[in-house]
């Protein structure tokens, strides 16, 4: 373990400086059943939470492992100071005032006070501990001693609140509201779950990461150890960034590279508190699963229908049963039921625990990645669940019958009672809440189950030092003649001057594509300095002519035809990812489709094929309507981009190769910008 947490998320001794926010986090700690030693330290007041306090950090008598420090930040140092002395093993600051207004130099002064020891925080509400019976936590939580639980971690203690005071059955073990992250960061925690066989799964609430190569060493040991991670990462609109910003002094990266990121390591991304929960909920019953198979049963057809009309925009199938599960299933019902998948299995066994089981073992069998059982029990004060418990209860028995996995989802919140989700999830059965939320957490788990099938290692993340010295823009010509180094394909030509295009042309061979050679020129197309497909002299000349009025140069090359699709190929330099590489739609269509993977680098094969594979124009390529393109060259070009990236790190600032023309037998570079820092 790169850093050992345990002394302060697992403390056998704890003191608590401040007045009423320590006063509650007395009191829950207490109330989760802590038996250690606790320290109360107050200038005035004669207990709290119901201890004894003394009147200064100077009179505990250490050492101590964990401190909740809940004073003004400006005696907060002096406070840290005198209990590191003691001893102290690790503390949580409450106080806000640190970086996130400004004050760096505080927050600098906090650090050293802390000499070493984790500090999470300032600015931050701390952490509760179910495994360990502790919280440092000033505030109400609905956390329950236990043995095993899912982790939240969160920059927000407002979010934090929020997901461990819900009512759906959601095992929480571990919650930490970070703040400002001087210290302990959500990488460092991230890890520390990971290696916990009591954590069952990691959700995090990410605005920005402090420090991405960290947290991709984190999540590579998530991996690694098959602990499964959930993300909800803010700031993915331009007015969310702005906020994530202003609330903390982390940046908010590219959301782009955010989604390169988890995608290498297996993150699952959702965009909603909800389905954070339910997709938490699903991966503590079972983990993640292979693929996304599922197998839907429901005594509606609505609801059978509805479940297949919202598979539609999501990686997740309802394949049909097969001839040998659909005869199992109809031996089970009537013939007026008609069995496919998903399912409706009518009312006619409704209330019969023996028939209901025998139908849902019959499904169950069928080999699917999770079977769900659609059922709203009602909650309703004038109504009885007790035929809809009965069905919960026939899944669970089928469940343990097949050893399938499976999963109650009720098509709204308010249909799962949770003494019944409780239930459900003691047994292994999945209490989902909402049909929405469900198949995105089926969605979710199979993705981070396809990820960690692959036996290929993740490349790690690695960033260069920034060259100096200002960016310079290299002409098309020069640009092009650099990345052919590198091995990507350009076309055949010289730049000359405008009153020699037509020799160059003949000697080339038509047709010809004439363009201004300027490297003050960046974007050609606009300024009208580009000439399509000219067919003989006359026309040579007569762009040539036109062109020398925009600069006196000219390049002159042989026209690429026959392309089936056009793709950009292009490299950009974030100040946290270092450079990364995109793969999109190309020409015209650039801005309008918006159809681009983004890969950050090093990169692999794997990668590369997967981003290509993912965009909506990819099929141009692979085949439409009868026309195929060059696939492999298509990778190969990326791959030479790749590897001019890998040549050239710490001086790139941007590359753009627009369009890359892909014909049947190749993948030409027709236009490419390079700027980038002198070596």
């Amino acid at each position: 373990m790169s850093r050992d947490l345990r002394p302060l998320l697992e403390p056998r001794s704890i003191v608590f400086v401040g007045g009423a926010e320590c006063d509650v986090a007395i009191r829950k700690t207490l109330g989760l059943g802590f038996t250690g030693k606790i320290w109360a330290v107050h200038p005035k007041r004669e207990q709290l939470g119901g201890v004894a306090t003394v009147k200064s950090a100077s009179d505990v008598e250490g050492p101590v492992d964990a401190a909740f420090i809940a004073v003004k930040r400006e005696p907060t140092v002096e406070v840290l100071r005198t209990l590191r002395a003691k001893g102290l093993q690790g503390a949580v600051i409450y106080a806000s005032g640190f970086a996130e207004t400004g004050d760096t130099g505080l927050q600098d002064e906090l650090l050293a006070a802390a000499d070493g020891i984790p500090l999470m925080g300032p600015n931050c509400y701390g952490f509760v501990n179910g495994l360990s019976r502790v919280a440092l936590w000033p505030d109400e939580h609905g956390i329950v001693p236990g043995e095993s639980g899912v982790a939240i971690i969160t920059q927000s203690g407002n979010m934090a609140c929020n997901l461990v005071t819900t009512m759906r059955g959601l095992p929480v073990a571990l919650t930490c509201a970070i703040g400002n992250q001087a210290d302990v960061d959500m990488a460092q925690l991230v890890e520390s779950c990971a290696r916990d066989p009591r954590i069952t799964a990691i959700g995090l609430h990410i605005e920005g990461l402090r420090d991405v190569a960290a947290f991709a060493r984190a999540a590579a040991v998530a991996r690694e150890l098959r602990k499964p991670i959930v993300v909800l990462k803010t700031g993915r609109s331009e007015q969310g960034a702005r906020v994530t910003m202003s609330h903390t002094s982390s940046l908010s990266g590219a959301d782009a590279l955010y989604d390169a990121l988890f995608r290498r390591y297996g993150v699952a991304r959702v965009k909603s508190v909800s389905a954070l929960v339910e997709t938490l909920k699903f991966l503590h019953c079972g983990g993640a699963i292979a693929d996304s198979r599922l197998v839907s049963m429901s005594c509606s057809g609505g609801e059978a229908a509805l479940a297949a009309d919202m598979a539609l925009d999501r990686a997740v199938s309802f394949p049909p049963f097969t001839a040998d599960t659909r005869e199992r299933v109809a031996a089970t019902l009537n013939e007026y039921v008609s069995v496919e998948n998903p399912l409706d299995y009518h009312t006619f066994i409704w209330g019969q625990p023996e028939k209901l089981e025998a139908t849902y073992s019959a499904v169950l069998a069928g080999g699917y990645d999770v079977a769900m059982l659609i059922l709203d029990t009602p909650t309703h004060p004038a109504t009885n669940p007790a035929s809809w418990v009965v069905a919960a209860r026939a899944l669970v028995q089928a469940a343990r019958n097949t050893g399938a996995r499976a999963a109650v989802v009720a098509t709204l919140h308010e249909g799962m009672p949770l003494d019944l989700a409780n239930e459900l999830a003691a047994a292994g059965v999945a209490p989902m809440m909402g049909l929405d939320d469900a198949l995105t957490a089926f969605e979710a788990a199979a993705f981070i189950g396809r990820n960690w099938a692959q036996t290929e290692l993740p490349p790690s993340l690695g960033q260069a030092a920034l060259a100096t010295g200002e960016p310079v823009v290299h002409s098309e010509k020069a640009a092009k003649d650099l990345l052919a180094t590198f091995g990507l394909v350009v076309p055949e030509g010289r730049v000359c001057a405008a009153g020699d295009a037509v020799a160059v042309a003949e000697q080339l061979g038509y047709p010809v594509t004439l363009k201004v050679s300027s490297a003050a020129i960046a974007h050609k197309t606009e300024a009208g300095g580009v000439v399509l497909n000219l067919r003989s002299a006359d026309e040579v000349a007569a762009a040539a002519e036109r062109l020398a009025k925009l600069a006196p140069e000219v390049l002159v090359e042989r026209m690429v035809t026959g392309a089936v699709a056009e793709l950009i190929l292009g490299l950009t330099r974030d100040p946290q990812f270092g450079t990364a590489l995109v793969v999109g739609a190309g020409g015209i269509l650039t801005e309008l489709l918006h159809d681009s993977a983004t890969l950050l680098l090093p990169t692999s094969e794997t990668e590369i094929r997967a981003a290509l594979a993912g965009l909506k124009s990819w099929p141009l390529v692979t085949g439409f309507r009868g026309r195929y393109g060059d696939a492999e060259a298509v990778v190969r070009a990326v791959q030479a981009l790749a590897a001019f990236a890998a040549a050239h790190a710490g001086r790139i600032e941007e590359v753009d190769v627009n369009p890359l023309l892909v014909t049947a037998t190749g993948a030409v570079a027709v236009d490419a910008l390079i700027r980038m820092r002198p070596a």
